[in-house]
């Protein structure tokens, strides 16, 4: 598989970092609604993928999903995982007590 997602060092650190605590993870890339289009990390199982989402591919070993939607508008991106601080919109991922925020960087494919 070509993966069309990596991670910025800080955003691998605070993925072994909450790996270490909550175990498996996942990754999905909502299409709008509730957290908008931030990335949400999830105890893997803890959001159920549909038929149309796509795996984008791996974050030190666990899955980036992205909405099949979505998907259709950046199919010609790469995606790249970062982390800031402060608060999203919501406080669904795993990584919103560490008062820090998982966001998505596009680059667009040549």
């Amino acid at each position: 598989m070509n993966s069309k997602v990596d991670a910025t060092p800080a955003a691998i650190a605070l993925v072994r970092q909450l790996a270490e605590k909550h175990g498996d993870l996942m990754f999905y890339q909502a299409g709008g609604c509730c957290e908008g289009t931030q990335p949400q990390c999830f105890e893997k199982g803890g959001f159920y993928t549909r038929s149309k989402d796509v795996m984008l591919g791996l974050i030190e070993g666990f899955e980036f999903w992205v909405d099949g939607d979505l998907y259709e508008y950046w199919k010609h991106c790469h995606f790249t995982l970062d982390v800031v601080d402060g608060f999203g919109p919501g406080g669904f991922s795993l990584e919103t007590p560490l008062g820090k925020t998982f966001k998505i960087n596009y680059t667009l494919l040549s």
